[in-house]
């Protein structure tokens, strides 16, 4: 058994890194497009960001992907499963140059083989199980937590959440990459009524960041415990909203001196601009992803722990994970080698590339300037944090194809290559389906033998 698991960990950081560079295209394509960087810089430069998001993110969408399947009735073979039938699609997608959703692919397999584990033990009939001494009857698919109410008025969790955002991931992208946009070209006007919305917003920007800052007295494990400042400043959860402040910030200066400059100028600092909207991006590229997969790991070894029926404490520091239950007042942890390794995994795939996803993204969908470039990244990364910091587990791919699409409609709804694009969009509604097909099949066939 306990090879079994490291099996699993191996397969599930090829799977990371995979996802780098089936992924990379999301981050790199416009930066691309537009020949701010070359290929090779681009992908470096993503690669970089991405394991800078260690520093940054913390654990959430890792815990939401942990609990997708309900750790106490499954066993590794299905984890093994879910995990061989992301790779499988993953590859095919990237083969077929087709950017479909790496996380999605993850999550599908992990609830199909999960399905599948349920009807081979208990068929359709329901079933029973012993929590905390209490007799509680089960139906085959309650293995999945298809949703979950979010503690306290918060955000609800679960499988359906997640396919919700399916929809919604693109559509807020492509909303907010609109409404730069359009904000943007106003700003390029002499006139003064730009300037006072773009002054406003970044008297909002700064109010809202500050009031979601953490203090000193409520940081758990401080990383300066004898200073304070650096202590607040370094904290993860500030370090994503002083980044969220920065990207608003850098625009809205843009945004103040944009009417001054001539055409040359504007696109001399949009192209730089580039630069720090792709930064940001692959930043929320590596922070979502990579917790993905390390919601799978400590799902593994969290299975591992209760079928071999050791106690966590005789485990090496490496092996002892702990799943969080809010409901129980248990607070999670996790290893630190878990983020690192899959920072890395990301990181190192991300630099392998992924050019035929980088042509669907960076040209096929609609022609992309530096500005529009600018818009989309800033958009996207937006997007990214936001949905990071309610630890709904989006798709990179949805986003920024959703936000590409929002700056080709200021230009007029026939910019947006709609053929393409309704390509894109079947790839996304079958990877969950087709992903758990996958894995149902892998665990039947892997049962035979395990």
């Amino acid at each position: 058994m306990f090879t079994l698991l490291i099996v699993i960990i191996v397969l599930s950081l090829i799977f990371d890194y995979i996802n780098g560079f089936h992924d990379a295209a999301n981050a790199i394509a416009t930066v691309v497009a537009t020949k701010v960087l070359s290929p090779v810089q681009a992908v470096i430069w993503a690669a970089f960001f991405n394991f800078l998001a260690y520093w940054v993110f913390g654990l959430g969408v890792a815990n939401t992907v942990a609990k997708t399947a309900d750790s106490s009735q499954i066993n590794l073979t299905v984890i093994l499963a879910g995990v061989l039938a992301a790779i499988a699609w993953n590859l095919i997608t990237w083969w077929q140059g087709i950017p479909s959703s790496s996380s999605h692919t993850l999550i599908g397999g992990f609830a199909g083989a999960a399905i599948a584990h349920a009807i081979a033990l208990h068929g359709f009939s329901d079933y029973t199980i012993i929590e905390d001494g209490v007799e509680h009857t089960k139906h085959w698919y309650n293995i999945v937590s298809w949703y979950k109410a979010g503690k306290d008025g918060g955000m609800p969790t679960g499988v359906m959440i997640i396919i919700l955002f399916i929809v919604l991931a693109p559509l807020l992208g492509a909303l907010m990459s609109y409404l730069i946009s359009i904000w943007l070209l106003n700003a390029s006007k002499r006139t003064m009524l730009p300037k006072l919305f773009t002054i406003a917003l970044m008297a909002a920007s700064i109010w809202f960041v500050y009031n979601q800052m953490v203090p000193f007295d409520k940081i758990e494990n401080p990383r300066f415990e004898s200073s304070v400042f650096w202590s607040v400043v370094f904290e993860s959860h500030n370090i994503k909203w002083f980044l969220v402040a920065f990207i608003i910030l850098s625009i809205s200066t843009f945004a103040l001196v944009f009417s001054s400059l001539n055409l040359h100028k504007a696109e001399s600092v949009l192209k730089k601009m580039q630069l720090l909207s792709s930064a940001a991006f692959s930043l929320g590229h590596g922070g979502n992803d990579s917790q993905k997969v390390m919601g799978i790991i400590a799902a593994a070894v969290a299975v591992y722990i209760k079928t071999s029926g050791v106690d966590i404490v005789t485990l090496p520091e490496w092996l002892q994970v702990v799943l969080p239950n809010d409901d129980k007042g248990i607070k999670g942890a996790m290893p630190e080698w878990i983020p690192l390794a899959c920072y890395t995994a990301i990181a190192v795939g991300t630099l392998s590339g992924g050019w035929k996803i980088v042509k669907t993204m960076g040209s096929k969908i609609t022609k992309v300037t530096s500005f529009e470039g600018v818009a989309a990244e800033t958009a996207g990364a937006l997007t990214l944090y936001f949905t990071e910091h309610f630890k709904v587990p989006v798709s990179t791919t949805h986003t920024i194809t959703g936000s590409i699409i929002g700056v080709g409609l200021t230009k007029r709804v026939s910019a947006v290559r709609w053929g393409v694009t309704v390509s894109l969009l079947w790839a996304w509604v079958l990877t969950i389906p087709v992903s758990g097909l996958l894995a149902a099949l892998c665990y039947y066939i892997l049962s035979i033998f395990i």
